[in-house]
């Protein structure tokens, strides 16, 4: 079925245009941003049980944007009367004069910028969701999660806990101008089974499996299947060894293939980044950055996941950006705003923590392509050197363009097959052109996985999704 769209955001659609128009009369570009977001977030352990009617994009709002004299400014509101559109543009205005007489006092640095292009444009996009989450049977899925994890600490050896996380939300956005009127409703979901087992020296260790999509709570029911992986995963964990710090040939499963891809060319590429001077990446546009079996795409349309929206947060239509075409880096992706900056065209990147937060540049999908190879061809290529599966977190420096990932754990490989003995944990380090430079060889899968958030700095959080194939290449482990 289509995830129906807002009849709250329908009702109001006919004052916010008539808000709009109003202050059009002292603006010369106006545009508002709607949203009405609901869902629930399930948290069940064998020491807690959690429900909650919100999750981390659950939201109910509006912003409005202007611009005047080469300066935009935003108000944000999330009471609104249809029947007092007049009284609501006073308010508004208030608080802009307020917003222009404080940087008149300040004596603020402003940085001119032309206006947004307001071309005629209507949409209306419904995605397909099996379930609604807001119709969901709250208590069945609690039964259903709650038996996931009393079958983890049956079969999962020596696990201390078995945690089952879910989260759904069905995402509602409105956004319009004078002449754009932009709907889209979609349903995401995400959903995860994690334990914890202690090894003979009495160290923690942490595995993690999860499932994420384009759908409703029908998806938390693949945790099922992942449920089946966990007590190897934890056996191979208990049982690890301590990598013995070097360079190495390295097979990334795509869970780290898509770890690699959102730190190596998350932020590094955000165009934000670029007018702000913080990013190396703008250096290398149209220079080598990889190898030729290195192909990436960004982008809201590059796969149906949990961030594949119809249009941003500044009514930008989605895209699917080729950002490095073999080894190539082609172009970054950007906001409106910085766009204009930039003298560039916005990617649909341009995304809010929620409807009160500042619009970035943000990533959506960050996918390699695959290549041509088997999993099997490859491990049979190395001589010595590690499958490195788990993705457990990262980091980069846009600035220097160095990147550090830390995997949950390495399968060892000698004379083309694996020996059975494991390593963790896996901190990999590197330039990110020497490390994409050193890719020889790219598996003919994929996979694109949606669970957890980006954050910008140490904060504004938002849902990403990221993958690729099994790829083959050199990095320095320790």
């Amino acid at each position: 079925m289509k995830a129906p769209f807002s009849s709250y955001l329908a009702s109001i659609a006919p004052a916010l245009s008539a808000l709009v128009m109003d202050l059009r009369n002292e603006y010369d570009y106006v545009s508002v941003l709607a949203t009405d977001s609901v869902g629930f977030r399930i948290s069940i352990s064998q020491r807690s049980k959690s429900v909650a009617n919100q999750s981390m994009t659950t939201e109910r709002g509006n912003v409005v944007r202007v611009y005047r004299n080469g300066r935009y400014s935003e108000v944000a509101f999330n009471e609104f009367d249809p029947a007092d559109v007049a009284g609501k543009a006073v308010e508004i205005r208030k608080s802009l004069a307020a917003q222009f007489a404080l940087l008149e006092a300040t004596k603020s640095e402003v940085y001119e910028t032309a206006k947004l292009a307001d071309e005629p444009f209507t949409l209306f996009a419904e995605k397909e969701t099996e379930q609604l989450p807001e119709k969901a049977d709250i208590e069945a899925l609690v039964a259903q999660m709650s038996a996931l994890s009393d079958r983890g600490m049956e079969t999962v050896p020596g696990a201390l806990d078995v945690m089952v996380n879910a989260t759904s939300t069905h995402i509602c956005k409105m956004f319009l101008t004078e002449h754009r009127d932009l709907r889209q409703s979609y349903v995401f979901t995400e959903a995860a089974l994690a334990s914890y087992a202690p090894n003979a020296q009495g160290e923690i260790k942490f595995a993690m499996e999860g499932v994420s999509g384009l759908g409703g709570p029908e998806i938390i029911g693949g945790l099922s299947e992942k449920l089946e992986k966990l007590p190897k995963v934890i056996e191979d964990l208990v049982g690890a060894e301590a990598i013995v710090p070097g360079e190495y040939d390295i097979i990334t499963e795509p869970g780290v293939t898509g770890l690699i891809a959102h730190e190596a060319f998350g932020h590094g590429v955000e165009m934000d980044m670029f007018v702000k001077g913080r990013a190396l990446g703008a250096e290398y546009i149209d220079k080598r950055v990889g190898s030729d079996l290195v192909t990436m795409h960004e982008g809201a349309l590059c796969d149906e996941s949990v961030t594949a929206f119809a249009f941003d947060d500044e009514g930008t239509l989605a895209g699917d950006v080729i950002e490095i075409d073999r080894g190539i880096l082609k172009t970054g992706i950007c906001d409106a705003l910085s766009a204009l900056r930039l003298g560039t065209v916005p990617t649909g990147n341009g995304k809010r923590e929620n409807y009160a937060h500042k619009v970035y540049t943000r990533m959506t999908n960050t996918v390699f392509d695959s290549g041509e190879n088997t999993l099997d061809e490859m491990i049979a290529s190395v001589k010595f050197g590690y499958l490195l599966a788990g993705m457990d977190s990262g980091m980069e420096d846009p600035k220097h363009w160095g990147i550090q990932c830390i995997i949950n754990r390495g399968y060892e490989i000698v004379d083309g097959k694996l020996t059975g003995k494991v390593v963790a944990p896996v901190i990999m380090t590197g330039y990110v052109p020497d490390v994409l430079g050193s890719v020889s060889m790219a598996s003919n899968d994929r996979r694109v996985d949606g669970n957890g958030a980006c954050g910008k700095g140490y904060k504004e959080w938002v849902k990403v999704a990221d993958g690729g194939p099994y790829l083959k290449m050199r990095a320095r482990l320790g």
